[in-house]
């Protein structure tokens, strides 16, 4: 079993599927939510993208609103709210009005990417973004320090997360702020060694703030756990190629089965993305998740997995959350809620 003292927690983008609606999606998500509360998950994230056919969640606080109708301990957050697409005002304004409906429950964890294309991106009117201004400007309303005051009052605090690369990582260290991170900062799949000396530079220049006293890292990935390795690498598949179309064909499509992935045509380009996406990924047995999970918590000192996998088959995906649960005793843990 993993050492239990690392925070587990979830991030669902809200995959659509082929042959599904998009509500479907949507109505996925709360129902993982409330289960991995049951199954002692510490936190529970949704994303935020825009005009993906793929991805029904486009407005986190919203969707966050009805996961915490459905659930009562977990922690429930965004991972993340871009702020290229808002106002700062909007964005605290939001989250205050969360911490109504889950005192205490709530985090806010921001990001700077832009949008997938460049229609969607003129449909935001996304301008040049200056992350750290906008993130200086929302700590300000967060914590009662702007010009004016934001309404509703939050009941709380509400825990600010900086999705960060390495310039984003810069920027976190300078304000005293918790990151997340992932990708290639991780070193899955490659060479470890540029993630482990950004993250051992934001550790460095860490500038303590009031609301977090010293460096905190949690990493995310795709994680999925089945009874076999193939069945695992399988379950990816669906994910994987979509990434594959994504970056071939311009367009990031719905879940779909994994026999027509398999059945599927691919180029040699194709095949390339969708084996990067797997190296990138962590699948398997329990054995074998446990193991290299450990090794990257102890390589990246980090206070938190955020599992990200996705699988067409969601009953599949229901029980790699359960086995993944289990790996970390969250079983022993249900029904407590973690700072």
């Amino acid at each position: 079993m993993i050492d239990s003292e690392p925070r587990l927690s979830l991030l669902d983008r809200s995959r659509t599927r082929v042959g599904e609606a998009d509500w479907e999606a949507l109505r996925s998500t709360v129902t993982r939510a409330a289960n991995a509360e049951r199954l002692g998950y510490d936190r529970f994230w949704v994303a935020e993208h825009h005009g993906v056919p793929g991805i029904a969640g486009a407005a986190p606080a919203v969707l966050l609103a009805a996961v915490a109708g459905a659930t009562t301990t977990i922690r429930i957050g965004s991972a993340g709210v871009m702020l290229p697409h808002h106002q700062p005002l909007v964005v605290a304004e939001q989250f205050a009005t969360l911490t109504a409906f889950a005192a205490g429950r709530v985090d806010l964890g921001v990001g700077r990417s832009p949008g997938f294309t460049a229609p969607v991106r003129r449909a935001l009117r996304q301008t040049e973004p200056d992350f750290t201004a906008d993130l200086t400007e929302l700590l300000g309303f967060l914590t009662g320090t702007a010009e004016i005051s934001v309404h509703p009052q939050p009941r709380g605090a509400v825990p600010l997360y900086a999705l960060a690369t390495g310039s984003g990582l810069r920027v976190a260290a300078e304000l005293g702020l918790p990151v997340v991170v992932g990708g290639p900062l991780l070193g899955v799949g490659g060479d470890p060694a540029p993630g482990l000396s950004a993250l051992a530079e934001y550790r460095r220049a860490f500038r303590p703030s009031p609301r977090q006293p010293g460096p905190w890292v949690g990493i995310s990935l795709d994680v999925l756990v089945a009874d076999t390795a193939a069945e695992a690498a399988d379950l990816l598949l669906p994910e994987a190629w979509a990434m594959a179309r994504s970056r071939t064909a311009g367009v990031f499509p719905p879940l779909e089965p994994v026999e027509a992935v398999r059945a599927a045509a691919r180029t040699p380009r194709q095949q390339q993305y969708l084996e990067q996406t797997v190296a990138a990924a962590i699948t398997g047995t329990p054995a074998q998740v446990e193991s290299r999970l450990a090794e990257l918590l102890d390589r990246t000192g980090a206070a938190e997995l955020v599992a990200a996998g996705s699988t067409f088959d969601r009953a599949a995906l229901a029980a790699s959350d359960s086995a993944l649960a289990a790996l970390f005793g969250r079983a022993t843990h249900f029904g407590t809620a973690r700072p």
